[in-house]
């Protein structure tokens, strides 16, 4: 071979393997393949019920692997753990993020409310990416620290509202731009949950712990109790220890678009009236421990850029409704029948479902000017909400934008947990009065805490369990 020849060869060869490093590993592994290492590596902490749909979610987005498991209830955790038998189980999230911190890249967090900060603080600080369940904590403080955390670790949040993630919150906030309904005036909510017992009695009488349940952590940072039945899986949700009642459950739902829209932020004051369980002539029952059996909240919210004022915020549960518009016809579904949203501006209304679905213009009859879609949607609507935080996890700390972030999804528990301060403040019996039921609260927002009714800061940040306690310097 002679010189000419000689280079010929080491430059065709020397082209030809360039060309074979270069071919990226999902097209060596045929269509659909992708290499281990482009893969969001997550870990599930509860992953029975709404975990296992949260779980399912994630792992739909054909983008992340699903790699450890975490619940305290193997009954519960059963459907996940035999739909991902290479992830592996853990019944202690502790020791799960002690032992495997190097291999995840995100957590989703899908327990009760009471143990979400706990949980969702210790992935953070070992700068673990965080999906958590709504509402984001049980406490205003915890709200507090989460958002404020997100920020320090630079982390990729999102919050379990997946209404924020659909078409209708978009639409609405197009309309709103757009002036159609002119000045905000005020914003109503409301649900009919719970529906789960609430205005109840403590139960008496304990139960045998399920064999497939560690009670002591699924208690997590709750004070310890005896184990009464039916706690667990779901009713859990109408109880101060462990949940946050129905405003907790559906108030990161229906009021996230009005929050979002607006820029609302943090509370100026609150008050709320509550329902009254009566268990025999003139004697009203004391259930502290039970959330009541329904509630109205009216919030009032600085002005933002968005606003010419104050802003008035009014929710309800329990079945309670706001008064229905004139501009809604006889036959006319208000909201979706038992859950709604209707803010009111100074030249017209708009009224949605639950999750801002299916909004629209009141009088419906009417013919309104088209408007131009503004915001990008996100692929799949409300049921896009986990992708998209996996799309971001794996874009990185501020390169994608999410629907729910902690730095809105925070403000927004907060504000909600303040309602729930005002509800427990209604209900909270004083030498044998209500003297919550007369106030308005007053919010000192820098300070959290309520300046004209000091009984109430208890509910602020509750006392954790020994051993279980929550800790975070601002």
């Amino acid at each position: 071979m002679n010189n000419e020849s000689r280079r010929d060869f080491i430059k065709k060869a020397a082209i030809a393997a360039a060309g074979v490093t270069i071919v990226p590993r999902h097209v060596l592994g045929g269509p659909g393949f992708r290499a281990p290492s482009d893969m969001l590596q997550v870990a599930s902490i509860g992953v029975g019920g709404m975990g296992g749909s949260d779980v399912n979610k994630i792992f739909q987005s054909n983008k992340a692997n699903i790699a450890y498991l975490c619940d305290v209830d193997k009954a519960r955790a059963k459907g996940s753990v035999e739909k991902f038998p290479n992830a592996k189980f853990y019944t202690d999230f502790r020791e799960m993020l002690d032992k495997e911190a190097q291999h995840i890249d995100a957590v989703s967090i899908s327990t009760p409310d009471h143990n979400h900060a706990i949980q969702a603080l210790a992935a953070m600080e070992l700068g673990k990416h965080v999906y958590v369940q709504k509402p984001l904590a049980h406490d205003v403080w915890e709200a507090r620290a989460l958002t404020h955390a997100a920020k320090r670790y630079k982390v990729v949040t999102q919050m379990g509202n997946q209404g924020a993630s659909g078409d209708g919150v978009r639409q609405m906030r197009e309309w709103i731009d757009a002036g159609l309904i002119g000045d905000l005036v005020e914003v109503y909510a409301w649900t009919d949950r719970p529906v789960w017992p609430q205005g109840i009695a403590w139960p008496a009488q304990k139960a045998a712990i399920p064999s497939t349940l560690d009670w002591d952590k699924w208690l997590g940072t709750a004070p310890y109790t005896e184990y009464f039945d039916k706690l667990v899986p779901f009713n859990w949700r109408g109880w101060w220890p462990y949940g946050t009642g129905a405003l907790g459950d559906m108030g990161c739902h229906n009021l996230e678009a009005p929050f979002s829209i607006y820029g609302l932020q943090y509370v100026k004051d609150v008050q709320a009236s509550v329902g009254s369980v009566y268990v025999d002539e003139f004697k009203r029952g004391y259930f502290p421990e039970s959330c009541p059996p329904s509630s109205s909240v009216t919030m009032t919210f600085p002005k933002t850029a968005k606003t010419k004022g104050d802003v008035k915020v009014h929710w309800m549960d329990g079945g309670i409704q706001p008064p229905r518009p004139d501009e809604l016809g006889a036959n006319e579904k208000f909201g979706d029948g038992g859950n709604g949203i209707l803010i009111i501006g100074s030249k017209g209304k708009v009224l949605a479902d639950t999750y801002a679905a299916n909004p629209r213009l009141l009088p419906t009859t009417k013919q309104y000017k088209k408007v131009a879609e503004k915001y990008k949607r996100v692929p799949g609507g409300a049921n896009g909400h986990w992708a998209q935080w996996v799309e971001g996890c794996l874009a990185g700390y501020g390169n994608m934008e999410m629907s729910s972030p902690f730095e809105i999804a925070g403000p927004l528990t907060e504000a909600l947990l303040m309602a729930n301060l005002a509800i427990r403040g209604a209900d909270l019996k004083i030498d044998n009065k209500y003297p919550g039921r007369s106030l308005k609260l007053l919010w000192d927002n820098d300070n959290m805490r309520v300046t004209n009714f000091e009984e109430a800061n208890q509910f602020v940040k509750r006392t954790y369990r020994p051993g279980w306690e929550v800790n975070y310097t601002f």
